[in-house]
């Protein structure tokens, strides 16, 4: 059953919130690919959902840090337990095991809980940090304009 975004799971944070969303869809993409028996898109949905994810992580610590975010030694311990336990479900698939039902349900609930917990506890920081204005795209004065400038720059370091 395919992953469907509920605004409850907004950070208020839009370009987090559009990663959030890309990454449900590369989970919705690992859904469909295994109920096709398609072993070789599986494959290649897991990588991409891997990178993707990865830069999203940098991306977000980068937030939190420039944000002073008290909190973001263990939210990047729980980024480096996810990224251990992906990879651990590659390596097994590496090996030929059928990792996808169990490995689309861990990304399912795994996610859903990372963002409505961990990822909403950080959204206020940032938020301040940014401003209400680049943190939903609208530039309203000279602060929130440099501000923006500073999301422009992080998407375009961790985004290519």
């Amino acid at each position: 059953m395919p992953i469907i975004w509920e605004s409850k799971l907004d950070t208020g944070i839009d370009v987090i919130d559009s990663q959030h969303r890309r990454i449900v869809d590369y989970i919705n993409d690992l859904e469909i690919a295994k109920t096709k028996g398609d072993k070789a898109m599986v494959t290649d949905v897991i990588e991409q959902l891997i990178d993707y994810t990865q830069s999203h992580f940098g991306f977000e610590e980068s937030m939190m840090e420039e944000a002073g975010y008290k909190f973001i030694k263990p939210h990047k311990k729980v980024h480096e337990l996810f990224i251990k336990r992906v990879t651990e479900f590659t390596m097994r698939a590496a090996k030929g095991e059928d990792i996808a039902d169990e490995l689309h349900s861990m990304l399912a609930k795994w996610l859903l809980n990372h963002i409505a917990n961990e990822d909403r506890d950080y959204a206020d920081s940032v938020k301040q940090m940014v401003g209400p204005e680049a943190a939903h795209h609208e530039v309203a004065h000279p602060k929130a304009e440099a501000r923006a400038g500073f999301i422009s720059g992080l998407l375009g370091r961790f985004f290519r």
